[in-house]
């Protein structure tokens, strides 16, 4: 897939165009949105959005955007998981039913205004929007944290209008097909690896803060610590061997879970790795990484997880501690430590734009291996 440069993308956002974006032109498993900063979103804007790219048409917002305007998550549990859908609004003045293509336009300009206030809004309506994780790409590597770097970067409002490229069949549209799609519109498309990418050049979330050896229950290791600068969490890296960016590294990036760690509970049928596990592994071999993430299981997650234990749901009902929106933090440590390619332990699932990192996934490595 051809793509345009990141300044060229910033470009086109700045003057009021819109653009395609995707997760990595070497995937072509790619997923893509149509996205315009929100400054500059209007009727035609949305009802292209409706008509041409199918999908649903939502607001990315800030966290102090969120705050300013009080919305609250569409559900209390989905934050910190895929996509965080706030309650949907409409413009509280000016407008008709709220579907139409001026309406909802209108209901953006008074969600991004400089000084709207809750009042400017009120819920349930026809835009979605979607809160924006702290720190981006480099925190979360999906479409709604893309779409609102694009903005900032182009010196605009961090907000912007996005929806989902799905085919005339109705289906999520794939990399030939968004290609197809950005040339039939004259769209520029880039991909969110690209913007990783420019953002890493530039800019980090995390910063060293500690580091030296260490003796553990599984001999001594190099431990690292680091300070997340958007929420001043503190994640910390066990290592071991020489480490380089063209030599495979067995890594395993570990969000801590309390029945999978401290009580070493397993689902049988579905096998993990707990973090004693990983430390065993990695002092069996000669050269590897342990990334524990400083994230919150919180109660929800907690109680999925025992009721998976217990047998009472299946292991789909509740989101892997692997998702992929640990992939920003976890990999950014990867590259401060010299990681190149990665022998993965954990499942085989997608990772969204982990090239922009300068990361490469060999393979994964199961925990029955």
């Amino acid at each position: 897939m051809q793509v345009n440069t990141v300044d060229e993308l910033i470009s086109d956002l700045r003057q009021g165009r819109m653009v395609v974006l995707v997760d990595d032109d070497a995937d072509s498993n790619n997923e893509g949105v149509v996205m315009v900063a929100a400054e500059h979103c209007d009727a035609s804007h949305v009802n292209f959005m409706a008509r041409q790219a199918r999908g649903l048409v939502c607001l990315t917002l800030t966290e102090e955007r969120c705050r300013q305007l009080d919305l609250p998550p569409m559900v209390e549990a989905a934050i910190g998981e895929k996509s965080n859908f706030t309650l949907s609004i409409e413009a509280s003045q000016g407008i008709d039913t709220g579907i139409s293509a001026a309406d909802r336009a209108l209901t953006v300009q008074a969600a991004v205004a400089p000084h709207a206030v809750p009042a400017d809004i009120v819920q349930p309506g026809h835009i979605f929007p979607l809160e924006v994780v702290p720190g981006g790409v480099l925190t979360r590597a999906g479409h709604t944290e893309a779409a609102s770097d694009y903005a900032r970067l182009a010196g605009l409002l961090p907000a912007a209008v996005i929806a989902d490229i799905l085919t005339p069949e109705g289906t999520l549209a794939d990399g030939p097909a968004l290609a197809e799609f950005a040339a039939r519109n004259r769209l520029k498309i880039g991909t969110i690896a690209d913007l990783i990418h420019f953002r890493m050049v530039n800019e980090r979330t995390i910063r060293r803060v500690r580091e030296g050896r260490i003796n553990t229950a599984y001999g001594e290791f190099q431990l690292t610590a680091y300070r997340d600068q958007t929420e001043g969490n503190i994640h910390l890296a066990l290592s071991r061997g020489e480490i380089t960016p063209d030599q495979p590294t067995l890594v395993r990036v570990h969000v801590q879970s309390a029945l999978r760690d401290m009580v070493c509970s397993e689902v049988e049928g579905h096998p993990s790795w707990s973090f004693a596990r990983c430390m065993q592994t990695l002092a069996e071999n000669a050269c590897g990484v342990v990334v524990l993430l400083a994230k919150d299981e919180g109660p929800e997650r907690l109680l999925s997880s025992i009721d998976m234990a217990l047998g009472q749901a299946e292991a789909a009902a509740t989101a892997s501690p692997d998702s992929y929106n640990t992939v920003g933090l976890g990999s950014q440590i990867l590259r401060d430590l010299g990681v190149g390619k990665i022998h993965l332990m954990g499942a085989p699932i997608k990772y969204n734009a982990i090239s922009g990192f300068g990361l490469e996934v060999m393979d994964f490595v199961s925990s029955q291996d």
